[in-house]
């Protein structure tokens, strides 16, 4: 039975505080003995189907200036839409592909992850655009911030994306596209100032 909800207090707001990418990421700070390698460093294994991929990107904060102490993880579905999740109802996904990664920034703001580009996946009235979700974590933010990446090459599915389309009304969609170029997939993430990235509240 649930509890009424006047039971229920709310946890006080905390900082993530100046170590979160040690925590996350040790081995990557130099941190041996801890873990035998950092979480999330590889997302595809061999034998994974579908187009393989290259996102980059930089973390910049509101002055402009590479955020070099932040977490970066992305989740999606594989090439055919399916998710690598106990709550995945479909079957055929993937078993050589985690659809999860982890990457600390470097010094000059920087991520990179080898993936796939992720198949359109299902939502209650049609379907959704191929897209990763990007989770970031660094000092100073309370809660770590959630947004899409979608494709410069997928203008047709992009157009009827619910999300994209919301972002698209305040002409802020453009936040949320990775632009392509080859294998590569450039997603630079402004956490503030006039370029803004769209953040989702979930």
């Amino acid at each position: 039975m649930f509890k009424p909800l006047e039971y229920l207090k709310e946890t006080p707001s905390q900082t993530a505080g100046p170590y979160v990418h040690i925590g996350m990421t040790p081995n990557n700070c130099e941190i041996t003995g801890v873990i035998p390698e950092d979480l999330g460093l590889q997302v595809v294994s061999e034998g994974a189907k579908g187009d393989r991929i290259s996102v980059v990107g930089r973390v910049i904060d509101g002055a402009g200036s590479p955020v070099i102490d932040c977490v970066v993880e992305i989740w999606q579905a594989d090439a055919n839409g399916i998710y690598n999740s106990p709550m995945e109802h479909r079957s055929g996904g993937d078993s050589h592909f985690s659809g999860w990664g982890r990457q600390p920034a470097n010094a000059n703001g920087e991520f990179a992850f080898e993936t796939i580009k992720p198949g359109s996946v299902p939502y209650a009235n049609g379907m959704m655009a191929p897209h990763i979700t990007f989770w970031i974590v660094a000092r100073g933010i309370n809660i770590g911030l959630q947004t899409r990446m979608y494709f410069s090459d997928e203008e047709d599915a992009n157009s009827t994306d619910p999300i994209l389309s919301k972002a698209r009304m305040l002409g802020r969609d453009n936040t949320m596209i990775g632009r392509r170029d080859g294998n590569t997939v450039t997603f630079d993430i402004y956490l503030q100032g006039e370029n803004e990235t769209v953040f989702l509240d979930i």
